[in-house]
């Protein structure tokens, strides 16, 4: 009885401890990324909590860069490197 016990047991936190491993919601920090193409550049804007944190902008021609917010002017600063601190990998490129 108390092997059963025991098995049920171990089934019970192997599989709430797989629950703890999945990723939240958009509203817990992660961008939510919306994806724009006009004439030859691509635009992609991310958006924490619904607030814009910034664009990314990937001209047909020419290196992408990133239009921040600037503080209190209501206007977009453009920079050469992202602000947010998320996971950004290349898997491929040619």
């Amino acid at each position: 009885m108390s092997k059963h016990l025991l098995m049920a047991l171990a089934l019970l936190m192997s599989v709430t401890a797989f629950g703890a491993g999945v990723p939240g919601d958009p509203e817990e920090g992660q961008p939510d990324i919306s994806i724009h193409h006009q004439d030859d550049t691509t635009y992609y804007e991310y958006r924490i909590n619904g607030e814009l944190r910034e664009i990314k902008v990937v001209p047909l021609i020419g290196k992408p860069y990133y239009l921040v917010p600037s503080e209190g002017h209501g206007s977009m600063v453009r920079i050469e490197e992202s602000t947010l601190l998320i996971p950004k990998w290349v898997i491929f490129r040619w």
